[in-house]
C-alpha cells in the first residue's frame, strides 16, 4: 500500500491556475504535515521565477535545464517560515505532455536534493520511527492529469512508489496549536586555541549541546504533564456542530533540567578561552498537529522542533544579514551587540495556520509583504502582520 496524501481543496485551484502562467513548465514546493497512515498537505508553493523569466513568463525548454540550486534555495528560504508541525513533503512539477517523460527524473532528483540541503540545517535527529517517504507530484498541463509517487530519501537508490492524492474540503481548519515561551541564555566560549575559527561554526556547536537540553526537557501541556502517547485532547470536551474556525490552543511551559544526573557525569575540563557569545532573549514559538487523534508525542516533538529551528534559523539570518553588510570578514567584527531578528507570525488564507517569518528592527511591513509573495505565492496584508516578541540580543 502507497501512502495517502489528504489536500486541501484549494490547491487544486492553486495548481490549476499554475497551468496557465509558466510554459513549458513550473516547478514549486508541498507543504504539510507527515504522520504515521497518511500525509496531511496544506499549500502548494510554486518556485519563484528568475529576473528574466518574470519578463517573459517562460522557462528554459529542456527539464534537464532545471535550476537545482535554485529550487533548492526556495525549499531552504521557505522551511524558515514553517512552524513547527509543517515542513516540506515533497515537490510538484506541471509540464506540458512533451516533457512528461522527463518529469518523473527531475522530480526524483529534486526530492534527493531539496531533502539533502534541508537535513544540513538541522539541529535535531529524525526519529526512529519518522517517515521519510516525500511526493513527487506530476501534472499534465494539458490534460490536467495527476500522477503522484513517493520515494525514500533515505535511500539513494530509492525507486518511485504510487501514491494516493486526494482532495478534502476545509483540511487546513482542523489543526490544533500548542505555544509556549522559552527564555534563552547560551554561553558560548570561543576557545582560544582556534582564533580563527569563525563565529558561524562556533555559534553551531553552541547552539547544539543547548538543543540536547531542549530534547531533554520536561513539557507540561495547560500545566499538566502527560503521558507521551495518550491522545492530545484526551480528556478535553469536543466541541460540537461543525468544524471550528478559531483554532484550539494548548499553552505549553518547558522545564530545562538543572541537573543531567548521575548517568550523564562527565569529567570537567578547563579551557583557554579568548572570549564568547551570549545568546540572550524570550523567543515565542508555535507548533501545529493535525486534528486526526494526535499524540502528546507528536505535539511535544513539534514544539520542540520549532523551538530549536526559530533560534538556529535567526542566528543563521543574522549571519547572512553580516556578511551582506560588512562583507565576509564578519569573523572579527567587533560590535558588542548584535540584534537577532524578531518573529513574526501570518495568517494562511483559509486556515487556522499560521506561517512565521522574520524581521530586523528597520524592516518595513512593505518588505515583509514582498517576501510572502516572493517565497509563499501568498498576499498579505500590512494588519496581519503579528510580530510576536520584544527586541532580543545576541552578544
Amino acid at each position: 500500500m502507497g501512502r495517502t496524501y489528504l489536500v486541501e481543496e484549494a490547491i487544486g485551484q492553486y495548481l490549476s491556475d499554475l497551468t496557465t502562467k509558466l510554459k513549458p513548465y513550473v516547478t514549486g514546493l508541498l507543504i504539510g504535515q507527515c504522520s504515521p497512515q497518511r500525509d496531511y498537505v496544506i499549500r502548494a508553493v510554486r518556485t519563484p521565477p528568475k529576473e528574466e523569466q518574470k519578463e517573459d513568463n517562460v522557462s528554459p525548454a529542456k527539464l534537464a535545464s532545471l535550476d537545482e540550486e535554485w529550487i533548492t534555495t526556495h525549499a531552504s528560504q521557505v522551511s524558515r517560515m514553517l512552524p513547527g508541525g509543517l515542513s516540506v513533503l515533497g515537490v510538484f512539477i506541471i509540464a506540458t505532455p512533451e516533457l512528461s517523460k522527463d518529469s518523473q527524473n527531475a522530480l526524483r532528483r529534486l526530492i534527493f536534493s531539496v531533502e539533502k540541503s534541508l537535513t544540513k540545517r538541522r539541529l535535531w535527529k529524525p526519529s526512529e520511527e519518522e517517515v521519510s517517504d516525500r511526493a513527487a507530484l506530476q501534472i499534465c498541463s494539458a490534460t490536467k492529469k495527476v500522477v503522484c509517487r513517493t520515494y525514500d530519501v533515505q535511500d539513494p537508490k530509492s525507486s518511485a512508489k504510487p501514491a494516493d492524492w486526494k482532495y478534502q474540503s476545509a483540511l487546513s481548519a482542523s489543526w490544533l496549536a500548542l505555544g509556549c515561551t522559552v527564555n534563552v541564555n547560551i554561553h558560548i566560549p570561543l576557545l582560544a586555541t582556534s582564533p580563527n575559527h569563525d563565529l558561524e561554526k562556533n555559534t553551531k556547536n553552541g547552539l547544539n549541546r543547548w538543543s540536547k537540553q531542549i530534547e531533554d526537557s520536561v513539557f507540561l501541556i495547560n500545566g499538566q504533564v502527560k503521558d507521551e502517547d495518550t491522545e492530545l485532547l484526551e480528556g478535553q470536551k469536543k466541541s460540537k456542530g461543525s468544524i471550528q474556525s478559531s483554532t484550539q490552543f494548548s499553552d505549553v511551559k518547558v522545564l530545562t533540567q538543572l541537573s543531567q544526573g548521575s548517568s550523564r557525569r562527565s569529567t570537567a575540563t578547563v579551557q583557554v578561552c579568548s572570549g564568547s557569545i551570549n545568546l540572550k532573549g524570550a523567543v515565542k514559538c508555535r507548533a501545529y498537529v493535525h486534528n486526526n487523534k494526535p499524540k502528546v508525542k507528536e505535539a511535544i516533538q513539534a514544539l520542540k522542533r520549532d523551538i530549536i529551528n526559530t533560534l538556529s534559523d535567526r542566528c543563521e539570518i543574522l549571519f547572512e544579514d553580516l556578511i551582506i553588510n560588512e562583507g565576509p570578514q564578519k569573523k572579527n567584527f567587533k560590535r558588542q551587540y548584535h540584534v537577532l531578528p524578531q518573529r513574526l507570525f501570518v495568517p494562511v488564507a483559509g486556515s487556522s495556520v499560521m506561517l512565521s517569518d522574520y524581521k530586523f528592527g528597520d524592516e518595513a511591513a512593505g518588505e515583509i509583504q514582498e517576501r510572502f509573495v516572493e517565497m509563499l505565492d501568498q498576499a498579505v496584508q500590512a494588519e496581519d502582520i503579528h510580530v510576536a516578541e520584544e527586541m532580543s540580543t545576541g552578544r
